[in-house]
C-alpha cells in the first residue's frame, strides 16, 4: 500500500455509489480522510462506514443550491478544520434529443452538472487558498467533447466544465491548486448496466478501440494519480479514460489475405 493521500481530507461529491464510490475507496486506501457527500445521505452513510480505515464521514448535499454547498463546507471544516481534495463527481445523466429537450431538463442537467460543480470547486478552491493548496478534479465527459444523439444538455453542461477547468487552472496556480479533468468514456455503472440496451453496447463497443466498457476502478485510479504528488505539474488537463474512444478514426478489420 503506497499510501499516496496519506491524511489529506478528501471531498468527494456524488459518493455513494458508481464512479464516486469508487473513487472514495481508492482515496481511502491510499491513507486519505475521506467526505462522501450525496444528495442521498443514508446512501452516504452506508458508503462511509464500508471505506477502510474507519475514518471516513458522510454528509449531506444538493449541488446546486448554494446554501446546502456551504452547509457541508462548514460540516467538513468542523470535523477536519480543511479541504485538501476535491473530487467533484456528483451529476445527473441526459438522453433527450435537441427538439424535445424541455427548458425544465435543461435546467436541471446544466443546474447540477455546471453549476453545482461551479458552487462546490468555488466553496473548496476558498478554502484551499487559506490552507495553502489543494487538488481539484472534476469528472467531464467524452459527451462534452463531441456530439452524440441526446446529449444537447448533458453534452453542454460537460463541454462547459472542461472550458470551466481551464479558467479554474489559469487562475487558481498561484494559490498551489492543481485543477484537471477526468473524462471518462462508457463506464460500466449500474445505471449503464440498467439504461444500455443491446445496440448501445454494439454501439461503443464498435467506436471503442479496446472494445470494452471501463470500470469504475479504472476513473478511480486516474483520479487518485490526479490528487496525488506525483501530477504536481499536471495543470489545467482533460485525462481522457474512454479505451481510445476519442482518439479512434476509422477502423476496421484488416484482412488477412489469401492462405500462403
Amino acid at each position: 500500500m503506497t499510501q499516496r493521500l496519506l491524511d489529506k481530507v478528501a471531498l468527494v461529491t456524488g459518493g455513494a455509489r458508481g464512479i464516486g464510490l469508487s473513487v472514495a475507496r481508492a482515496f481511502a486506501r491510499e491513507g486519505a480522510r475521506v467526505v462522501i457527500a450525496d444528495i442521498n445521505h443514508a446512501e452516504a452513510e452506508t458508503a462511509a462506514a464500508g471505506l477502510e480505515g474507519g475514518r471516513a464521514m458522510a454528509v449531506a448535499v444538493d449541488v446546486a443550491d448554494a446554501g446546502s454547498v456551504q452547509a457541508m463546507i462548514d460540516a467538513i471544516l468542523a470535523a477536519h478544520g480543511r479541504v485538501d481534495i476535491l473530487m467533484n463527481n456528483a451529476g445527473v445523466g441526459g438522453n433527450t434529443p435537441f427538439l424535445e429537450t424541455s427548458l425544465a431538463d435543461w435546467n436541471r442537467i446544466v443546474g447540477i452538472n455546471l453549476t453545482g460543480a461551479f458552487l462546490v470547486a468555488q466553496a473548496c478552491a476558498r478554502e484551499m487558498v487559506k490552507s495553502g493548496g489543494g487538488k481539484i478534479v472534476n469528472i467531464a465527459s467524452l459527451s462534452g467533447q463531441r456530439g452524440g444523439n441526446g446529449r444537447a444538455a448533458y453534452g453542454s453542461a460537460k463541454a462547459g466544465l472542461e472550458l470551466l477547468t481551464k479558467v479554474m487552472a489559469v487562475e487558481l496556480a498561484e494559490h498551489d491548486i492543481n485543477v484537471n479533468n477526468i473524462a471518462p468514456g462508457a463506464i460500466e455503472t449500474e445505471m449503464a448496466k440498467f439504461a444500455h440496451d443491446q445496440a448501445t453496447r454494439a454501439a461503443y463497443n464498435y467506436l471503442i478501440p479496446m472494445t470494452r466498457y471501463g470500470t469504475p476502478d479504472e476513473i478511480a485510479d486516474a483520479a487518485v494519480f490526479l490528487c496525488s504528488d506525483e501530477s504536481r505539474y499536471v495543470h489545467g488537463h482533460t485525462l481522457n479514460v474512454d479505451g481510445g474512444f476519442r482518439a479512434a478514426g476509422l477502423m476496421f478489420k484488416r484482412d488477412a489475405g489469401p492462405a500462403a
